[in-house]
């Protein structure tokens, strides 16, 4: 289904909203969009949206599997109005969002689907989940000078810090925290500070007055904790090229930096036993 606008999609009536999990695909280009829509597709949600301008093309098996909103992701305010005007629309519904070139992993998800993951989730009494975005980067900026290659794709192995959040009044704030790591972390020089955070809760339950804030967190303390009061909870990683394609074509950036390599890079495997074993995902009581 095509819709012409955000508007249309909202007015139309149409069940795309009613029923979860719904996944959102911001397209901030065309980099690696057609692999993104397929990596969720596979994953099991009842509706991917992807939010793209006119101009980008689909090929005609994934168009008639996906419902597609015409729209300029830019500035990316835009994106934030979207998904809250969203939000008020899939009441109880849960929802999920990313851009393209990026990919969501949780425990044990190559045998099951999201609705079982948040189907255990919310027997927790839990309504939204931590996702830690995870930086994935091209192992040879020569031949991939975007920075975006995912048959040559490494991650950092270690480097990852968590810190405790305040807030304005200085006070920490229960059970939450600021993670930080990967590029955004080893090329901070080039990254605003307020966007070096890589904890995002792209995933939860659409609830009245719930308001996604332009930092990545909810006008509702409790969405934004990594865990119930009384033992771990499920946690899963968006696997994203995001911040190495924004560094390689970023004109004040790319000269800068010749390869994104380091000691503690490794290839990524493109599996959720692999970042279990990193610890950057955790299965909680799931098993």
């Amino acid at each position: 289904m095509q819709y012409d606008s955000l508007d249309h999609l909202l007015n139309s009536g149409s069940e795309v909203l009613n029923k979860g999990p719904i996944a959102l695909i911001f397209a901030e280009d065309d980099v690696e969009l057609e692999s993104t829509l397929h990596h969720h597709l596979k994953l099991g949600f009842k509706s991917v949206i992807a939010f793209l301008p006119q101009e980008f093309a689909l090929d005609d098996g994934l168009s008639a599997r996906v419902h597609r909103v015409a729209m300029s992701c830019a500035p990316r305010t835009v994106v934030f109005d979207a998904i809250n005007r969203i939000t008020q629309a899939a009441q109880g519904v849960w929802v999920y969002y990313c851009y393209n070139a990026e990919y969501l992993f949780y425990p044990f998800c190559e045998t099951r689907t999201v609705g079982e993951l948040l189907a255990f989730h919310s027997e927790e009494r839990r309504k939204a989940m931590l996702i830690h975005v995870i930086d994935l980067y091209a192992d040879d900026l020569a031949a991939f000078s975007n920075g975006v290659a995912p048959d040559h794709a490494l991650l950092d192995k270690t480097g990852y810090y968590a810190h405790t959040r305040h807030d304005a009044s200085g006070k920490p704030l229960e059970r939450q925290l600021d993670m930080s790591g990967g590029l955004r972390w080893r090329f901070e020089d080039h990254i605003p500070y307020e966007r070096r955070r890589i904890d995002r809760i792209s995933l939860f339950k659409a609830k009245p007055d719930l308001e996604l804030l332009p930092d990545h967190t909810f006008n509702e303390a409790e969405y934004n904790t990594y865990a119930c009061p009384w033992h771990n909870n499920l946690t899963a990683a968006i696997c994203s090229f995001r911040a190495a394609k924004a560094l390689k074509t970023n004109a004040g950036s790319t000269f800068d930096i010749s390869d994104f390599s380091w000691s503690n890079s490794v290839p990524f495997e493109w599996d959720s036993r692999q970042l279990l074993e990193l610890g950057l995902i955790e299965s909680g009581q799931w098993f």
